[in-house]
């Protein structure tokens, strides 16, 4: 909650009480309102808690009513209305709180591409907000950000049930600890890409950037191990939605993740090449890839209507361009996470199939993205729009 002064210096080794029943707007030198009301049952005495990021900590000494007192073991300014974390997780809280269920029908409302879900411990808070949502007439995917050390416990199942994760770095290596942070991070990308899902790297990447116009090397080998980890996506945050210079940011992103997929060692892989499908679509996307990764082709184009066959694709790093051709806006907008896909909306009218590679083909060298005489990999369905049925791979010559 709030500070009487906005924040206050809280020092090593005073007392510091966290109390439910405190004025929301009291908080001094000595004690703050908590919104928080099960914090009092779930912590105990001994028990370390962090607050913002971890920049304040400090130990539980007990417990009386609803009042937790502590002793302050790192000091430093607190403002309003920051967060808590029990070290190692347990906080009881619930994944959707009722502003999140109201935010859910808000998303619907504007019709957003994804809706991401804070702190989920189980995959029961992620079948929630997917009920809530298709309740509202929503298809917005959902994304999964992993920020208790709980959810580390069943975060396959979390996977499975999500459009894609968030490596929230932030509350997640408070919880966790510093150190374990980076094997977490390279294991949850993993995990995510072989369960056919997207990953989101964020956090402090360019941290320096708020208020510095270029990044700390540090930050670009945290860019750059991000992509070569294979994450999806790296997100900025404060940098963009608070700091001096947002577009300098971006654009020092741009720059590290560019070059850092132009190595050799990012751009192939073998995921799944020992796999068995059990769709053929999923199948088509896969030995797309393997003659991408083997052949000589300039690019892939996949129809699709929903962007599942995309988005296998995109499991597997070859260096060249997937590009999703689709009717639907809306698999337009979500395919742009999927790492190395690029959207194109197409109206299919063409009356043979001459006819529609000649209009794909123009519209790939309007775009600068193939020549005359490149070779190119597409993929299609039976051309009558129903959904999950890729089943048909071509190797052709641009024209």
């Amino acid at each position: 909650e709030r500070f009487k002064d906005n924040k206050v210096i809280l020092e090593e080794g005073q007392s510091f009480s966290l109390d439910i029943n405190l004025d929301g707007n009291a908080g001094d030198e000595t004690q703050v309102g908590i919104s928080y009301k099960p914090l009092a049952q779930d912590v105990n005495p001994g028990d370390r808690l962090l607050l913002d990021d971890g920049r304040v900590v400090m130990d539980v000494v007990n417990v009386v009513n609803m009042r937790v007192n502590c002793t302050v073991i790192v000091g430093g300014d607190l403002s309003n209305n920051k967060g808590i974390n029990l070290q190692g997780g347990g906080l009881s809280a619930a994944a959707l709180t009722d502003k999140d269920k109201a935010d859910i029908l808000t998303a619907a409302k504007i019709d957003a591409d994804y809706v991401a879900v804070s702190f989920p411990r189980t995959a029961d808070d992620i079948h929630e907000a997917r009920m809530l949502l298709n309740r509202a007439g929503s298809s917005a995917g959902i994304v999964a950000k992993i920020e208790r050390a709980e959810a580390l416990d069943v975060i396959d199942e979390i996977i499975i049930a999500s459009d894609a994760i968030m490596v929230a770095r932030g509350d997640l290596g408070v919880e966790i600890g510093d150190a374990n942070l980076p094997p977490v991070q390279k294991d949850l990308i993993k995990r995510a890409r072989a369960l056919d899902k997207v990953a989101i790297t964020a956090t402090q990447m360019m941290e320096s950037m708020i208020t510095n116009p270029i990044p700390t090397r540090a930050e670009v080998f945290d860019v750059a191990n991000a992509v070569v980890d294979g994450t999806d996506v790296i997100m900025l945050s404060a940098e963009t939605a608070a700091g001096k210079y947002p577009i300098k940011a971006i654009e020092a992103m741009d720059r590290v993740c560019l070059e850092t997929e132009k190595q050799p060692n990012v751009r192939l892989s073998n995921h799944r090449v020992e796999s068995q499908f059990e769709r053929s679509d999923e199948a088509i996307a896969m030995s797309a890839m393997y003659l991408a990764n083997h052949g000589n082709c300039k690019a892939i184009v996949s129809l699709t209507c929903t962007g599942s066959t995309p988005l296998w694709m995109s499991r597997i790093s070859s260096g060249i361009p997937i590009f999703a051709f689709t009717h639907d806006p809306k698999t337009a907008s979500k395919v742009t996470l999927y790492r190395g896909v690029f959207p194109f909306l197409f109206e299919d009218n063409a009356p043979d199939q001459e006819t529609r590679y000649q209009a794909i083909f123009d519209i790939m060298k309007n775009r600068h993205q193939v020549s005359d005489d490149d070779n190119i990999i597409i993929t299609h369905g039976d051309f009558h729009r129903v959904e999950g049925g890729t089943n048909t791979l071509q190797i052709v010559k641009v024209r």
